[in-house]
Parts: structure tokens; C-alpha cells; sequence
């Protein structure tokens, strides 16, 4: 750990924020999911595949900010 280390308020909310968005996209995903789950599970699995990578194409640059305070990564 560094010497100069100060602890920053992006972390904590960022745990926050990313839990509530989690949560909010659990739901959303639970209400796509009910007519979906009377399809044959051939035609279940793509869809669980996508609706499961989706949620981590945003979490880069989040954790990016969480980290730095900017959404790009250092150079």
C-alpha cells in the first residue's frame, strides 16, 4: 500500500450503485424470462447466454471509474 493512499467515496458508492443496478436487472430479466421459460430449452440456452454477457459490457469502464474517477483508462 502506498503511503500517500486515500480512501475515496467512488468505492463505496460504486458497490451501491452497481448492487441496486444489479438488482434492478435481475428483475427486469426475471419478467423476460417468464415467457421464455415455456420455450423449448434449445431455444432457452442462446438467450440465457446473451441476457448473462450483457450485464458485463457496462462493468469495464465502471470499474474503470471506480477506480480512477474517469470512465476511459489511464493511459
Amino acid at each position: 500500500m502506498r503511503p500517500d493512499w486515500q480512501p475515496t467515496w467512488r468505492k463505496p458508492v460504486g458497490i451501491l450503485a452497481l448492487m441496486i443496478a444489479m438488482g434492478l436487472y435481475i428483475m427486469a430479466v426475471v419478467t423476460v424470462i417468464e415467457p421464455i421459460s415455456r420455450w423449448h430449452v434449445l431455444l432457452q440456452v442462446p438467450v440465457y447466454l446473451v441476457l448473462g454477457i450483457v450485464w458485463l459490457l457496462p462493468l469495464k469502464r465502471f470499474l474503470i471509474w471506480m477506480e480512477t474517477g474517469r470512465f476511459s483508462p489511464p493511459e
